[in-house]
C-alpha cells in the first residue's frame, strides 16, 4: 500500500526538482557558462536525469534488503 502513496509525491517532486533546476540553473549563468532555459527545457533535463538515477537507486535499495 505504501508503493501507491509513493507515486504521487514522486510525481509532485518531479515538477518541484524541474523548477529547481530551472533557478539554480539562471543564478548559475555566469559561473557555470550555461544559458538559463525554460521550464519545459527543465523537465525534459529532470525527466533524463531521473530515467538514469532511478535504475541505480533501486539496484542499490534492493541490494540492502536482501
Amino acid at each position: 500500500m505504501r508503493t501507491y502513496t509513493r507515486l504521487p509525491a514522486a510525481g509532485g517532486m518531479f515538477f518541484v526538482s524541474a523548477w529547481l533546476l530551472m533557478l539554480f540553473a539562471g543564478a548559475t549563468t555566469l559561473d557555470t557558462g550555461v544559458r538559463p532555459f525554460g521550464y519545459l527545457t527543465s523537465m525534459v533535463i529532470t525527466i533524463g536525469l531521473w530515467l538514469v538515477v532511478a535504475p541505480a537507486i533501486g539496484a542499490t535499495a534492493r541490494k540492502r534488503r536482501s
